[in-house]
């Protein structure tokens, strides 16, 4: 058994739904405020592909995960929830 600390990343990946494009952001865990836009891809494709929807995720998660070993040495563990009632815009 390992004795490693966990700490909660203060941003997380936000994926949402805009007109035509799902964009994937590096928001803050609790705001979208000045939120960076790491990619898009077109909605009708992911609607169409559960498995293209899978690679988007995976791609952008993947993103995340290098910078934040560039930057801090550390694997990130990543875990799905979905967004929060604020940001769903009748999407949830």
């Amino acid at each position: 058994m390992t004795n490693e600390r966990y700490t909660e990343m203060p941003f997380r990946l936000a994926l949402r739904q805009e007109g035509t494009l799902w964009n994937a952001y590096l928001a803050a865990s609790d705001s979208m405020d000045n939120a960076v836009l790491l990619g898009s891809i077109k909605l009708s494709v992911v609607k169409k592909s559960e498995a293209r929807k899978r690679e988007f995720m995976d791609l952008m998660t993947a993103v995340v995960a290098d910078a934040v070993k560039e930057t801090t040495g550390l694997d990130p563990l990543f875990a799905e929830r979905g967004a929060p009632e604020s940001e769903r815009a009748g999407n949830g």
